[in-house]
């Protein structure tokens, strides 16, 4: 209920502000990644992680289509421009597997790239672990009914209606496509330096909680 989560939500977000603390001390580098369904709470999630942090030592970084610059690139170039430097931190609200999601099921890539990135991307980021970097990987997921609750109470609210495209609707007829897209992506990207921590994202107020204690 909301006294207990706002009472836990407090205790674990103290605990993130040490955290901050001993990343700035050792001068290392963190990068939180999240992925998910639309409309699965990763922006609320985002929210509860860095609401008290000191906001010169974190960057939350949202990934949409890429530009015509960034197409010019390999695709894993528009992600490494943004990774922190010693000391600090950065939360990436979407971020390269889009290469093995949605560019992988709107056919924004061929079948062979999207195959090629899932050891592209794991090696990118053995490379930066070695390197002093520490990764966490988030998938936030929920059933297609509490997303399309989602979808309608974003409809109806003047705040939130701009988080809602008729892209957002039309993707959920692949729902099933996704699922088989991010059991791949596990499969394929789970190793030791950055392995996968599937949130259970139904309920907003847990989903909040298990990310930041992740």
């Amino acid at each position: 209920n909301r006294r207990e989560y706002e009472k836990e939500l407090a205790r674990l977000q103290i605990e993130l502000v040490k955290m901050q603390e001993w990343i700035k001390a050792k001068g290392l580098k963190v990068v939180v990644i999240f992925e998910g369904r639309d409309a699965a709470g990763k922006g609320g999630a985002i929210k509860a992680m860095v609401g008290h942090l000191d906001p010169r030592h974190y960057s939350v970084v949202s990934y949409g289509a890429p530009t015509r610059e960034e197409k010019d690139h390999h695709f894993l170039w528009r992600f490494y421009t943004e990774l922190p430097g010693m000391g600090n931190m950065a939360v990436f609200d979407r971020s390269c597997y889009g290469r093995v999601l949605v560019e992988r099921i709107e056919g924004f890539c061929t079948k062979p790239e999207w195959k090629r990135a899932y050891k592209a991307i794991a090696d990118f980021e053995e490379s930066l672990c070695i390197e002093s970097l520490i990764l966490v990987k988030m998938y936030m997921h929920i059933s297609d009914e509490e997303q399309l609750r989602r979808f309608h109470n974003r409809a109806e609210d003047p705040l939130k209606r701009w988080k809602l495209t008729d892209e957002d609707w039309r993707n959920r007829e692949k729902n099933r496509e996704y699922e088989e897209a991010a059991e791949e992506m596990f499969v394929g990207t789970h190793h030791r330096f950055a392995p996968w921590d599937v949130i259970a994202a139904e309920q907003k107020r847990y989903a909040r909680v298990a990310a930041v204690e992740t």
